[in-house]
């Protein structure tokens, strides 16, 4: 999808509603979604391969401008005439976040569209060094059961890592993966099921009804200001959060599922990975809009904490 931007000043209220007026100096447009982890990917050092399937319209040749722009491949994109491709407009004024304007088609791909999907994905986990798989899930309709089903069993028989950014409408659909990276918000409304945040036996519970359920290896969830916490079969570890002045929580999980994924295709331990994601997705929340990790920066804080 694409992260578009309107800077500019609001100190005026309109005549005709109580709202501000946002008087617009600059717009920008940037990768966003999914994309924002294959930028984050990126600057880690690693290589990206991005798969979606997007509209046959203006946003789409523009995403893949940006693509081009970034030196990220356009080899997992499909482009199809009965989607649009994903736009969300931030307005922001004198440092705030007033308004998103999100335009989309979220409905689910249709069955031919689907099967051409999972064809494609196969041949690119087939022909290309794959090291992990991250199913960044928006629900916009791009990543449905059947393709989770059959790209999960795919990797699991070339033992490629599957990561997984969970939204609620596949959220019980990610049976057998390797890592899966809910926040405390969609663990809780997944599971269907009261957790206390503040006791991690509590959230240690749910992690491991979580596991047993969906034969999952490890999970990782996101508390905000509480930090990270990860569990592994029967043992579990909390990265607490450090003091920050927060700017924009935008992409922050983009940037933890990025580092996770390097993390764990490099077979680092569960703790490490909870520190290493929690440090990098602390440090592009103290900046405004989304924007991938600095690699030499999260280097140096982990430096610091090590």
């Amino acid at each position: 999808m694409i992260d578009a931007y309107m800077w500019g000043r609001a100190d005026r209220i309109s005549p005709e509603a109580p709202v501000p007026i946002a008087l617009i100096t600059n717009r920008e447009k940037r990768l966003g979604g999914a994309a924002n982890v294959g930028l984050n990917v990126r600057a880690l050092g690693a290589e990206a391969i991005l798969c979606a399937v997007i509209g046959d319209d203006e946003n789409g040749k523009v995403f893949k401008q940006l693509l081009k722009k970034r030196k990220l491949t356009s080899k997992g994109i499909l482009v199809d005439k009965n989607r649009d491709t994903t736009i969300k407009t931030r307005i922001i004024c004198d440092n705030q976040h007033l308004l998103r304007v999100d335009e989309e088609i979220c409905e689910p791909l249709t069955s031919e569209l689907e099967n051409k999907f999972i064809e494609h994905l196969k041949n690119l986990i087939l022909d290309n060094q794959i090291d992990a798989i991250i199913f960044e899930d928006y629900d916009k309709g791009n990543i449905t059961p059947k393709i989770i089903e059959n790209i999960v069993s795919l990797a699991n028989k070339k033992n490629i890592p599957t990561l997984v950014d969970p939204k609620k409408r596949n959220f019980n659909s990610y049976n057998n993966v390797s890592l899966f990276k809910p926040n405390f918000k969609e663990i809780t409304e997944g599971l269907k099921i009261d957790i206390d945040k503040n006791n991690i036996q509590s959230i240690h519970n749910a992690a491991q009804i979580l596991q047993t359920k969906m034969n999952i290896n490890t999970v990782l969830i996101t508390l905000s200001e509480l930090g990270i916490f990860i569990c592994e079969n029967d043992s579990y570890f909390n990265a607490p959060a450090q003091v920050r002045t927060i700017a924009d929580v935008s992409g922050a999980g983009d940037t933890v599922i990025s580092v996770a994924s390097l993390c764990l295709a490099l077979k680092f331990e569960a703790k490490y990975i909870a520190q290493f994601s929690n440090i990098a997705g602390g440090l592009v929340c103290e900046k405004i809009g989304v924007v991938p990790i600095d690699k030499q920066q999260l280097l140096n804080e982990c430096l610091n904490v090590f």
